[in-house]
């Protein structure tokens, strides 16, 4: 029997992060994390293409929880506590400077997620953080003041327990056994499989601004698209299969979506393309891509239309315009499918947030008992909100251990 004051389950960033917080705020405790798994932090890896999200330029709480499907309102509190300021200033006490990209993602001036995971193995080294790997839970049992851990090795005994294990089914199931409620997942970060023809020969080609609804939904969003080998994929697609979650799954990943192209109204675009046909009279359609559109997209949207190559603006007459401005305006895909966005899976579903109190991270049926990260019912859009989210839980929850 080994015993700790705090054993945190879960060798990811949550938990990393809360360990190194509780140590620092009294190293006194004992503090132990267990991963199932022969490697740790390996999200952490893979994030932002092996350069590492750490978290997002935006520091005003009211506009951060925006970007979370679920659990924006519980945030807010908590941004309040700890936000992307606070990160910034953690990571550069310990030597890490992050920078800032044009879309807002921040990473690490190394560019690489190497200079994340030596940073929370040094710290864990320097405060004496026992990390205990290969070691599957199996039971949590909850006693009088304290907390059993079984695993499939050794048994601890711990005054509080911190579990950060992500979107784990298992411990899900534990949890319920301990009366927490878990709200069913399904997938949250995921691009579109479309095969078409307008789309089919173009992958790579993005359109910078663009508007995409779903068909008999409320869910829309705005954005630049990118066109891949398998169908739709960057923000204004991501955004979608996060806020539209629940609802998409429910479809089986099956449905139409509109494309506004040009963030015009059919009529706004058909009173462009007339100015278009009087200032271009003599040059082809099919060469002159406007709107700011990238060329290959262009033609290919020419083409649907059903123009032939050769017509010039002057030669366009009423059907003509009326059946581009449709493409450039309304034009309708089938969405039959989705896939994993990169390596990163992001899950909606988890711990009920009714559950949890939000001033603490801890849990509303039991004492001593804390969570942070994706094992609650919390996900965001794409863009390093996912790891703020886990950075102001796991920090929050370390606050009121440390006590």
């Amino acid at each position: 029997m080994i015993r700790a004051d705090v054993v945190v389950i879960g060798g990811g960033a949550a938990g990393f992060f809360a360990a190194i917080n509780i140590s620092e705020k009294n190293p006194d405790l004992k503090v132990i994390i267990l991963e199932r798994g022969k490697d740790v932090l390996t999200k952490v890896k893979v994030s932002g293409g092996g350069r590492c999200n750490v978290t997002h330029a935006e520091f005003d709480p009211s506009e951060l929880v925006k970007n979370y499907p679920r659990g924006g309102k519980e945030l807010l509190g908590p941004f309040h506590q700890f936000m992307t300021g606070d990160t910034i200033e953690w990571f550069e006490k310990r030597g890490i400077e992050l920078k800032i990209e044009e879309d807002g993602r921040m990473f690490p001036i190394s560019d690489s997620s190497q200079t994340i995971i030596d940073c929370f193995l040094s710290e864990i080294q320097h405060y004496g953080i026992e990390l205990l790997k290969q070691q599957a839970v199996r039971e949590v049992i909850k006693q009088k003041s304290s907390w059993l851990v079984k695993t499939d090795k050794s048994e601890f005994i711990a005054d509080n327990l911190v579990i950060t294990t992500g979107s784990n089914p298992k411990m899900w199931k534990l949890l319920e056994g301990l009366g927490h409620t878990i709200v069913p997942p399904v997938p949250s970060l995921f691009t579109f499989n479309i095969k078409d023809q307008r789309i089919n020969n173009i992958p790579g080609v993005v359109a910078k601004d663009v508007e995409v609804t779903v068909f008999g939904t409320d869910l829309s969003s705005e954005g630049p698209i990118l066109i891949t080998h398998w169908g739709m994929s960057a923000p204004a697609i991501l955004k979608l299969s996060a806020f539209g979650a629940i609802e998409l799954a429910k479809l089986d990943y099956t449905f139409d979506i509109k494309v506004n192209f040009v963030m015009r109204t059919f009529h706004e675009c058909m009173a462009q393309l007339k100015i278009y046909k009087q200032d271009h009279a003599k040059k082809k359609v099919f060469k002159s891509a406007q709107f700011e559109l990238p060329k290959r997209l262009w033609q290919q949207l020419v083409r649907a239309a059903g123009l032939k190559e050769d017509l010039r603006w002057a030669d366009m007459n009423k059907k003509n315009l009326e059946d581009l401005s449709f493409q450039l305006t309304e034009a309708v895909f089938n969405v039959d499918g989705k896939s994993t966005f990169k390596e990163e899976f992001v899950t909606a579903g988890g711990i009920d947030l009714k559950e949890v109190n939000f001033k603490t991270f801890a849990s509303r049926l039991h004492e001593n008992l804390y969570f942070a990260g994706e094992i609650l019912n919390i996900d965001a859009v794409t863009g390093g909100f996912n790891f703020q989210n886990a950075w102001t839980g796991a920090y929050i929850a370390a606050k009121t251990i440390s006590l």
